[in-house]
């Protein structure tokens, strides 16, 4: 590409996420599954790099899995029934296998990933948001969205934030090097450190553009690790790096993961239409979607509205959230600001991008107002509505 490649191009590129953004553009290999094709059925929920920072996976709410550069493709969930739509993955120490965890806990093994166990089958409080191998690949941990930590094989509990009040949701889990401890992050750029996980800082208490969706532990360092945002924003703590972000440039999907390179020397961005933003001397060896040919016009921004089934409720019965937006086939988190808890639920929009989601208000405040706010596809769209017991 001539110097004169014209700035419009270049965008066109970035916001596909089709243009490499490190030091020199590596030819990209694809390693689909089975059925070779490029385009998700499902809405892009996350990533996990292989040992030598050579490629990398991306999965699908389906659990559909595109593998990338010398990632193998070791099988998927893909074209399987789920009983919830999954939302996060993580990869063997050696690259041989992985892991993907849905939304009701779920945990799914693949190539050399040992299945330790998981939480399928038992009733949460709330979704699971995330993953996080132990260093030894025998253990892994789930977070869910209220802070709850559920850990299996050689990964150890090392205590949590479930059943405390939360300013935001928690989106994501990163472990130490050596396994004896964790963060947890939430949307606000709150930050939980547990064990041997030092705090560094957050942006808990900061206002940000768009919220933040998950996190990366630096492993050059002893306890710095990385935020990702919505849009692409990185935020770096303690002695991680900004190698770069896509905070403030036009994308065409909301970022929904990031992973880091074994040396720490750069990251990846994923957004939910597949698209990889690459920083620092992380790679680019290709992205689920295909290069455009022609100059596209903007996807719509995402949008939706709530309202309650029964505004004003009786103890301890049902009520209902009922979500119409723009973004069709993708997963909904319901947060309930109770007087002095809060609660959350999960769903899925579906083809028209509408669900209805239902949940027993129990013993609730009578004339105090809770608000319900709704987040579609990791903040691609946010509303509000509320209700106040009778």
């Amino acid at each position: 590409m001539s110097r004169a490649m014209s700035q419009r191009f270049r965008r066109a590129l970035l916001a596909s996420g089709l243009l490499f953004l490190g030091p020199a553009i590596v030819s990209a290999t694809l390693g689909v599954g089975p059925a070779s094709a490029i385009v998700a059925n499902k809405p892009i929920v996350g990533m996990a790099a292989t040992h030598d920072g050579g490629g990398y996976w991306v999965v699908a709410a389906d659990g559909g899995i595109f593998a990338f550069g010398d990632a193998g493709y070791h099988g998927s969930m893909g074209g399987m029934r789920l009983d919830a739509p999954i939302v996060g993955m993580a990869a063997t120490p050696d690259g041989g296998g992985y892991w993907l965890v849905a939304s009701d806990g779920g945990v799914f093994s693949f190539g050399d990933a040992v299945y330790h166990g998981s939480m399928g089958g038992t009733r949460l409080n709330a979704p699971i948001v995330g993953m996080a191998a132990s260093p030894d690949g025998g253990g892994y941990w789930l977070v869910a969205s209220d802070g709850g930590v559920f850990s299996f094989g050689d990964a150890l509990y090392h205590g949590s934030m479930g059943g405390m009040r939360l300013n935001a949701a928690i989106v994501g889990i990163a472990a130490t090097s050596d396994g004896n401890g964790y963060w947890l992050d939430a949307s606000d750029g709150g930050i939980f450190a547990f064990g041997d996980a030092v705090y560094n800082g957050s942006m808990g208490g900061m206002r940000l553009n768009r919220p933040v969706v998950g996190m990366a532990f630096d492993p050059s360092t002893a306890d710095g690790y990385w935020l990702d945002a919505a849009d692409g924003g990185i935020f770096s703590f303690g002695g991680a790096v900004f190698h770069g972000s896509t905070g403030g440039t036009p994308i065409n999907k909301p970022v929904v993961g990031m992973a880091a390179t074994p040396d720490g020397g750069g990251y990846w961005l994923v957004a939910s239409d597949g698209g990889i933003f690459a920083f620092g001397t992380a790679g680019f060896y290709g992205s689920v979607p295909g290069i455009p040919t022609s100059k596209q016009s903007p996807p719509p921004a995402g949008s939706c509205t709530a309202t309650m089934s029964n505004p004003s409720p009786s103890d301890y019965t049902d009520d209902t959230v009922n979500v119409s937006s723009n973004v069709p086939n993708a997963p909904v988190t319901v947060t309930k600001q109770y007087k002095t808890v809060t609660s959350y639920d999960s769903g899925s929009t579906d083809g028209g991008g509408s669900t209805a989601i239902a949940f027993d208000i129990s013993g609730a405040t009578p004339g105090y107002t809770v608000q319900v706010g709704v987040n579609v596809n990791n903040g691609e769209a946010t509303c509000s509505t509320s209700f106040t017991p009778s």
